[in-house]
């Protein structure tokens, strides 16, 4: 079959006749074999910050039924990579979501500047819809997660996700009989998985609770007001975070105190490091930055299935659970660190116990399990200097200054910065002054450009003029960049640090390490389905975080999410033994 001919015939229909031909299996084979057996439950786990290499680093101290398990029993993508540029939280999760690049997805950052509006816009945000929960303003929930600052409502929805999601298509394909729901610390890692159909509940920093937005419910089930008025939280109350096992069994056991670490007040960088009391303002952000985060998730997650009947019917439910922990501490301690070992040797005990209560639930055979992650992580330039490889952070705010800026504020007749904001990964230019100046804004973008280019830590400028237009190269990294970019969302310029680069100040929150860069260890994570009766398998081929939502649709028999751009994994649909 001609390529070209393929291509244009996958983005207007669905890949699964073209996939399923190709292999030699029929349609109709298929769906009678999905016809007669679907998964009671769909299992979604996301782990924030979890780089592909991370689930095996400490494989040797880890149990059997944790990483272990899905590993060595479930189909296993050792080459799954994020095909976008920006690596953040929402744009990872929306991509898993949707199976669409962001550029269809539209969440093509954590933030992003809303011209209409004037102003920085949160990505989920919405003001039509407010926290159920008066003790759990938004406004208190940003000392640990920054992006949250530029929100001007505690309100939260899905609205801003443009396509629909896996999750949107089990509805529609049940007539709304399916039982959908996601669970995280974070509120986008919640609400984009659950989609515009499903109930998302995430974690308030300020009361503690896990809460909701009136775009789900009036007013709580009654089951949450339980779990909440039971006050989960308590037994954390002057509580550590300390090692799981001796000191001497961890790689970074001698490593504790590292200078490049964050120092936070009252929580320390060596261990134990203390929650403090449970009246402390501080006291449930401490638990977010440590493993009690993931364990508070999955206690709500248990609180789900019990209470909504997950997989005790005929028709597939889906549970999205997304433990955020690990994202919190590679932040502060960095993916290198004793803190990061001791919290995935602790993430591989809490998933074991989650995976052990769905087996007695609903049981692993009747329930579908994907783990993967929203992005990698970058290690700290600190600590990559401390093994021989030169490197440090990158200072946006100078931009402005360089002689190179100077020299074009004068030619274009600017008195005042013509850089009217950076925020990652986006650069925004003062658009009101290049309008009355009468200036053409795609020659000032591309002026630009060309000189933040030459800036010490810029890889790479590249003007959303030029992305509109298809005036870029069609190499790897303009690829990633043009697929990270939405017309209505993106900024002017968007930026690529050099390999090993980012920039540490998150709002004057100092950092030890981030992520958000199209190079390599940002947007390699681990891919996995299990369980199902799945036969184990090692797949070595580059595949893509896309794929996952049209191989669920394609094993349930369903249509794919409306902006999917993926392909069916058939490794995994071939090891189904059904």
């Amino acid at each position: 079959m001609n390529i070209t001919i393929l291509n244009s015939f996958s983005r207007k229909l669905s890949f699964h006749a073209i996939i399923l031909s190709l292999t030699g299996i029929t349609f109709s084979s298929y769906a009678n074999q999905t016809q007669k057996v679907h998964p009671k439950l769909i299992l979604q786990i996301t782990v924030d910050q979890l780089r592909g290499d991370m689930p095996y680093r400490y494989l040797d101290k880890m149990g059997k039924s944790g990483f272990n398990y899905l590993l060595k029993e479930g189909v296993v993508y050792k080459d799954a990579h994020h095909n976008h540029a920006n690596t953040e939280t929402i744009v990872g999760h929306a991509t898993l979501a949707t199976g669409a690049l962001p550029a269809v997805h539209g969440m093509i950052g954590n933030v992003w500047y809303d011209n209409k509006l004037g102003r920085l816009v949160y990505n989920i945000e919405d003001a039509d819809f407010p926290l159920l929960s008066v003790n759990a303003d938004v406004n208190q929930e940003t000392e640990l997660d920054p992006t949250q600052r530029t929100a001007k409502s505690s309100g939260r929805s899905p609205r801003n996700i443009q396509v629909s999601t896996f999750s949107d298509e089990l509805a529609i394909a049940t007539n709304g009989k399916a039982k959908i729901f996601g669970v995280s610390v974070k509120d986008r890692g919640a609400v984009s998985l659950a989609g515009h159909m499903g109930k998302a509940f995430w974690f308030s920093k300020k009361s503690g609770e896990f809460v909701t937005s009136r775009y789900y419910y009036d007013k709580y089930p009654e089951w949450v007001n339980d779990w909440n008025k039971a006050k989960p939280t308590k037994q954390y109350h002057q509580q550590s975070w300390e090692l799981l096992q001796p000191v001497k069994n961890y790689e970074f056991g001698l490593q504790d105190d590292q200078p490049w670490e964050t120092e936070l007040s009252g929580f320390g960088r060596t261990f134990p490091h203390a929650f403090g009391d449970i009246t402390n303002g501080y006291f449930n952000t401490f638990l977010t930055l440590s493993p009690a985060g993931d364990e508070l998730t999955l206690d709500f997650a248990k609180a789900v299935v019990n209470n909504e009947q997950l997989g005790k019917d005929n028709i597939t439910d889906y549970l999205s659970v997304s433990f955020s922990s690990t994202d919190y501490v590679g932040h502060i301690f960095g993916p290198s660190s004793l803190e990061a070992e001791d919290n995935m040797l602790r993430l591989d005990r809490t998933i074991a116990d989650l995976l052990k209560f769905i087996d007695n639930k609903v049981g692993l055979n009747n329930t579908l399990i994907v783990l993967s992650a929203d992005h990698g992580a970058a290690e700290v330039p600190a600590y990559l200097s401390s093994l021989g490889m030169n490197t440090n952070v990158v200072a946006p705010k100078e931009w402005d200054k360089s002689l190179g800026m100077k020299k074009l504020k004068s030619q274009f007749g600017f008195d005042k910065a013509l850089i009217k904001s950076y925020f990652h990964p986006y650069l925004y230019l003062d658009r009101e002054l290049i309008e009355r100046r009468k200036l053409s804004l795609a020659e000032v973008q591309k002026a630009v450009a060309i000189e933040v280019d030459k800036l010490d830590g810029v890889a790479l400028a590249v003007t959303s003029s030029d992305i509109e237009s298809g005036n870029i190269s069609s190499d790897y990294l303009h690829t990633l960049v043009a697929n990270n970019h939405s017309k209505n969302r993106s900024g002017d310029i968007y930026i690529v640090l050099e390999v090993h680069r980012f920039v540490a100040d998150m709002e004057g929150l100092s950092v030890a390490a981030t992520h958000g860069s199209p190079w390599g260890y940002d947007t390699y994570v681990p891919l996995i389905f299990a369980g199902f009766g799945l036969d184990d398998e090692v797949v070595h081929k580059r595949v893509s975080t896309t794929d996952i939502a049209v191989t669920l649709s394609a094993i349930l028999g369903i249509k794919s999410p409306s902006g999917a751009q993926g392909n069916i994994l058939i490794d995994a649909l071939e090891r189904l033994d059904k």
